[in-house]
């Protein structure tokens, strides 16, 4: 399970993508793979730089 931090960052990247309306209407499983993907790669490059 995420961690709030992760959760919390997590959320701020979809509203960046324009998904967070989407993910909090129809939750996390209503995005794509390509969605998905953005999210996590960006989740990583974060977590990365600190």
């Amino acid at each position: 399970m995420a961690s709030k931090k992760n959760e919390k960052l997590k959320l701020e990247i979809a509203k960046e993508l324009g998904l967070l309306e989407k993910v909090q209407k129809e939750g996390w499983k209503s995005l794509s793979a390509k969605e998905t993907g953005r999210i996590g790669g960006l989740l990583s490059k974060r977590r990365k730089s600190g």
